[in-house]
């Protein structure tokens, strides 16, 4: 049993149960998901700076960098205020592409404090202190962790909350989103073909077909029914 399953016990509806960890290149993992975090944070100028040198790690680990090609046109050839603000209208004030893994299972519920704080415990057993700057579920932040710190436990957390990443691969490319491309190459790094759409992702979270209601997108993740705890 990996530490977040210690903290959380066996997984439950809307996360997946995590099998011993085995990567036959962890090299190659560390550097799609250390790629895949700085081109999914908010685009500083530092971010585009670094655009060549995520091209040239990505190449050197056999990954061709036109699998990203979308998107690091987009934050290139963009302007930066134009860009940054579609990030914002994107990741901060819509939900429906939510980059916080816990979100798409449990919503803005006290259960979701639970796993935040697991989430930092884990962080903490590395000796990583985490600051007020983001929520420890934050999809760049995982995916930092788990390529610079510690390729098992973040590959635990990435695998637990899969349907969160495949929710929101599938989202992205509904809305035709050039950040697709790198949550696509973050899910090639973990067990499995990623699901085709989302009555698959629902079904390999443990739920049957998706919920519709009224006011609400079919896939909305507060959608998602809770199991235990207080909601």
């Amino acid at each position: 049993m990996g530490l977040l399953s210690s903290l959380l016990g066996r997984a439950g509806k809307g996360t997946v149960e995590v099998p011993g960890y085995r990567d036959r290149n962890p090299q190659r993992s560390a550097v799609i998901r250390q790629s895949a975090a700085l081109l999914l944070s908010y685009p500083r100028p530092e971010v585009i700076e670094q655009l060549p040198l995520v091209e040239r790690a990505l190449s050197e680990v056999g990954v061709d960098p036109e699998q990203v090609a979308p998107l690091i046109r987009w934050l290139r050839e963009s302007d930066l205020r134009e860009i940054q603000g579609d990030y914002v209208q994107e990741f901060d004030l819509s939900r429906r592409h939510s980059l916080h893994l816990t979100y798409w299972t449990d919503g803005d519920t006290r259960r979701r404090g639970e796993a935040l704080s697991a989430f930092k415990q884990v962080y903490r057993a590395h000796g990583c202190e985490f600051g007020d700057e983001e929520l420890p579920d934050h999809l760049p932040v995982v995916l930092e962790f788990a390529a610079r710190v510690s390729g098992e436990d973040g590959f635990e957390l990435l695998q637990r909350y899969r349907p969160s990443l495949e929710l929101l691969r599938l989202a992205l490319i509904r809305d035709d989103l050039p950040q697709a491309c790198a949550v696509e190459l973050v899910c090639s790094t973990l067990p499995g073909p990623s699901p085709e759409d989302e009555s698959a992702v629902a079904r390999m979270a443990g739920y049957g077909p998706p919920t519709e209601a009224v006011g609400l997108d079919a896939y909305d993740p507060r959608l998602l029914p809770m199991t235990g705890g207080n909601q």
